[in-house]
């Protein structure tokens, strides 16, 4: 019985393991969409992105850490598109 309990989240488990940290950020900055059909199409056009494009491990590592930084009440702003990876932090002079 324990283990058909256990049973979906492992596969659950083993489905959100297969996205990198990158893929998983296009996606939750998908969830900032209006409506339920911008969230579709952007989720679309992440999945098609990611079949072509390889992540290096050291973009996954930055996405990684933009991760918990980035969120839909602040990326709009321009401290809000740095913590999300949608522009780059200007370096100094």
């Amino acid at each position: 019985m324990r283990r058909l309990f256990l049973a979906p989240i492992l596969v659950l488990a083993l489905l959100t393991g297969c996205k990198d940290h990158c893929r998983q950020l296009a996606e939750s900055l998908c969830d900032c969409a209006a409506n339920t059909n911008e969230k579709q199409a952007c989720l679309q056009v992440v999945a098609n992105r990611a079949s072509i494009i390889s992540v290096t491990s050291a973009q996954d590592n930055d996405c990684a850490a933009l991760q918990p930084l980035c969120d839909c009440h602040t990326v709009a702003t321009v401290e809000g598109k740095y913590k999300c990876g949608l522009a780059r932090v200007p370096l100094p002079p």
